[in-house]
């Protein structure tokens, strides 16, 4: 299973200068939570933007054009599909960012983990794709208002796609 996680904000903003939007700790520890164990993949950008690199008891592979790259504690590979490929015997691969990658695997993708900040980041350079409802169905939706420690309100959303629900 390909899945996508990511945190979006009302106009679908990612991230401001290569960083994060806002901190929620929720968010981070259900991004652990859902990850540690697994696969996950994502573009140079996000790789550098990671504050303590690799991240521990995952397999973290780096999407990067420049074929000499090497990222320490992971894996490189120059397009999103070798990289699915060679983890493609896991039971979930995550697709952890940035925009460049989330756009190639928002077709593919089995299932998304979106974290849905309830705000408008209007300085926000980076962008999730549209995510087509027809293609979509809700299968968890938990909401949350802000509090001393999350300064906006947010909604924890799972969606699989239709061709791959359940019946």
């Amino acid at each position: 299973m390909l899945s996508i996680i990511a945190s979006i904000a009302d106009n679908n903003a990612i991230g401001i200068h290569n960083k994060l939007l806002c901190r929620l700790p929720n968010d981070m520890r259900r991004f652990k939570r859902l990850t540690t164990g697994h696969t996950v993949i994502m573009g140079r950008k996000t790789f550098e933007s990671l504050p303590n690199g690799a991240l521990p008891n995952r397999t973290n592979v780096v999407i990067t054009r420049n074929t000499e790259a090497q990222f320490e504690g992971c894996e490189t590979c120059n397009q999103l599909q070798e990289a699915i490929s060679l983890h493609q015997h896991e039971n979930e691969i995550f697709i952890i960012g940035g925009a460049a990658v989330y756009e190639q695997a928002i077709g593919l993708a089995d299932k998304l983990y979106l974290t849905c900040i309830h705000h408008t980041f209007t300085h926000a350079d980076t962008f999730f794709p549209e995510i087509n409802d027809r293609d979509w169905v809700i299968t968890d939706c938990e909401t949350y208002p802000s509090d001393e420690l999350h300064l906006f309100p947010y909604t924890f959303k799972t969606f699989i796609k239709k061709k791959n629900r359940p019946e």
